[in-house]
């Protein structure tokens, strides 16, 4: 039989047959690909002389067959995986790793990219195409290709090696995730959203009664609200102990072997550190600049967090509670705190947060700025819970969008953005395939599922990324859409998040679940009025996060014991003790799951310094929905991709780039 993942697709929009596909059709599929990949880029290098067109273009080509199998193969085992995934997976890692690095020490590959470089001023090339080629040598050089010998050898190697521990490190992380559970036979303090969440959770694990889970939609609040402090401790400690069991899921080790070869990695290419090579290529550009934004803010979050653990100490006090306030007493007396002085607490929002409601808000929010239309589409999708939409613009089709929001065990942790297929129109005019990942709490079979204001935000902020990739217009898929410096890809998803705030979006989509009625002006004006508060609490535990996994990186040799060193820098920058790291080492994922946001988990941060500003344009110039300032962010943002560096697409934006000034009062840490 024909297998599904080489054959055309006859489906809407040349979606994946995701009906057809069985995983016993990825090895196959992917072995074929392989040979297609290799026998053109041997077409490459046995032809005629070096063009752009036969070299650079073909470049770009050559992976179309692994990307045809393997972009439905990492949607699933990303989102729905099971152990036939995870071990495929473990498979396939080595040997594109292998792949990659074979094709960046093709000797004759790269010479031909060499002759384009130094005889490109004769080449008559666009903009476009001399951004490619830069890039494409970049990367060339970057991966080692100017290495020879036992050099060239170490580091494919090394690199091999890398990607077979992210893949571990995930792994053990989703295991960790999936076998931990507490049985709720208390639910004092608890509100009725959360016993829902927490049955509906039980009925999908085994089928039992309630259950409190390791994801963040039903664990968050159950620390919010639970009056059992001895309960609060067991979940927080299970939470924040991920990857730090013991046994084989243990991804303590692993840490320090990813650090130690990524050590290796830089000093083979001449770096001093792994940050110095990482950074080169960003906004940031050194170590030194990462640390003068994350301490410029840490010092004044620090000293309004530590202010606030002395009021939440005393009201805990106050509750015949002895002892220091923990991190598992932090989330509960802050939510009473809200409730006291902003006369707000979760249970009074979470029915006007229906995510269906909170979808369309995403989507006419987008209408409104970049005339987009979104049309429900029946096509088979990986799994139950995804839904699908033809994204269209005065009737032309510019991307399929597909949200999976509900969490389950078979998901890893987080949100994320990723496109099945990127926009490009080399191989013709090829519109994206673009995939938001969520992890909701799910609701009882007929009832509406009901996010907080930070899984509302959550929404908001993928749908950012999401259209970065669904508006992208360049011709190769190398600059399209979030193909980005990684301290510039977030500045579209944390802008978006400010039109969440807008009083008017709020007021015609945070509707009440029961009775339809729209929020209260008063609730919404608490509600927003309360946007900032606990400002300390999440700044110093992300800007911890941060700096760990920056020092990690920034020293010539690798930490000896990484959980040693994370406590060292902890106790250097002063972290207070009811606080801990929003993500330790163990369960890391941004910085060991891979190399995307390693040296780069800052990056949050300094998108942030650029989407305080960006949104600032648009109330300086007619408001949130001013068409003018729509215009120029999707043409010099959204639509531009990687097509210039990140600083002149921001400064052709905005006229310049900003300061943290914007940051530091968006956040409420200045006047």
């Amino acid at each position: 039989m024909t297998n599904p993942l080489r054959a055309p697709w006859d489906t809407p929009f040349e979606l994946p047959p995701f009906n057809l596909i069985e995983d016993a059709h990825f090895a196959p599929a992917f072995d074929a690909a392989l040979i297609d990949a290799r026998a053109a880029i041997a077409a490459i290098c046995d032809g005629s002389d070096p063009t752009f067109s036969n070299t650079i273009e073909a470049l770009s080509l050559a992976d179309a067959p692994l990307e045809k199998a393997l972009s439905p193969f990492f949607a699933m085992a990303g989102a729905d995986s099971n152990p036939m995934r995870e071990e495929l997976m473990r498979d396939f890692s080595p040997i594109l790793s292998a792949y990659s690095s074979e094709i960046t020490a093709n000797t004759n590959l790269f010479a031909r990219i060499e002759t384009l470089w130094n005889t490109r001023e004769d080449l008559n090339l666009t903009d476009e195409q001399a951004r490619v080629l830069m890039l494409t040598r970049r990367n060339f050089v970057r991966s080692g290709a100017q290495l020879e010998g036992f050099a060239a050898e170490r580091l494919a190697d090394v690199k091999q090696r890398l990607s077979v521990l992210g893949t571990r490190f995930t792994q053990n992380l989703l295991a960790d995730e999936r076998s931990w559970f507490m049985p709720l036979d208390d639910v004092a303090g608890l509100p009725d959203f959360l016993i829902a969440a927490a049955k509906s959770a039980g009925q999908e694990k085994d089928g039992g009664g309630p259950i409190v889970t390791l994801s963040r939609s039903l664990i968050v609040p159950f620390l919010q609200f639970s009056s059992r402090r001895d309960l609060r401790e067991k979940a927080y400690e299970s939470w924040t102990a991920r990857g730090a069991n013991g046994g084989e899921t243990d991804n303590r080790a692993l840490a320090g072997e990813i650090l130690n070869l990524r050590a290796e990695r830089a000093n083979l290419l001449g770096y001093d550190s792994f940050a110095d090579y990482k950074l080169e290529t960003q906004m940031a550009k050194t170590p030194d600049a990462v640390r003068a934004l994350l301490m410029q803010v840490w010092e004044p979050a620090k000293a309004c967090a530590e202010a606030d653990a002395l009021v939440l100490q005393a009201m805990m006090h106050n509750d015949n509670e002895s002892g220091p306030l923990e991190p598992w007493d932090w989330r509960y007396y802050s939510e009473k705190r809200r409730a006291a002085e902003h006369d707000l607490n979760e249970a009074e929002l979470k029915p006007y947060l229906q995510l269906d409601r909170m979808i369309e808000a995403a989507f006419s929010c987008s209408s409104r700025l970049f005339n987009l239309e979104f049309a429900p589409i029946d096509a088979p999708m990986y799994h139950a819970d995804c839904r699908a939409w033809d994204v269209t613009r005065d009737g032309k089709h510019m991307a399929v969008f597909i949200g999976d929001y509900f969490a389950r065990s078979s998901k890893r942790s987080g949100a994320w953005c990723s496109a099945m297929r990127s926009q490009q129109k080399l191989a013709g005019d090829i519109r994206p395939h673009v995939i938001n990942v969520c992890n909701f709490a799910k609701p009882p079979t007929g009832q509406p599922a009901l996010l907080s204001y930070d899984d509302a935000r959550t929404l908001f902020h993928e749908f950012g990324h999401a259209l970065h990739q669904m508006l992208s217009d360049v011709t190769y898929e190398l600059i399209s859409g979030t193909s980005v410096a990684r301290d510039f890809v977030e500045l579209p998803s944390q802008l978006y998040e400010h039109w969440l705030e807008v009083p008017e979006v709020l007021e015609e989509f945070a509707t009440h679940a029961d009775t339809g009625e729209p929020m209260p002006r008063d609730l919404l004006d608490r509600m927003l009025g309360a946007a900032t508060y606990d400002m300390g609490f999440s700044t110093v535990e992300y800007i911890a996060s941060a700096m760990v996994d920056l020092e990690f990186h920034a020293g010539e040799d690798a930490p000896a014991d990484p959980m040693q060193k994370q406590a060292e820098i902890l106790e250097g920058i002063g972290m207070p003790r009811p606080i801990r790291m929003r993500h330790a080492t163990p369960h890391f994922a941004h910085v060991f799951a891979g190399d995307g946001y390693s040296s780069g988990y800052y990056s949050y941060m300094w998108s942030e310094v650029m989407d305080a500003d960006a949104f600032q344009a648009f109330e300086e110039n007619g408001g949130p929905f001013d068409s003018d300032m729509a215009k120029k962010l999707e043409t010099h943002i959204l639509s531009a991709g990687g097509s210039e560096d990140a600083a002149v697409l921001y400064t052709t934006f905005r006229g310049a780039m900003p300061d943290a000034t914007a940051l530091l009062k968006g956040r409420g840490l200045a006047s």
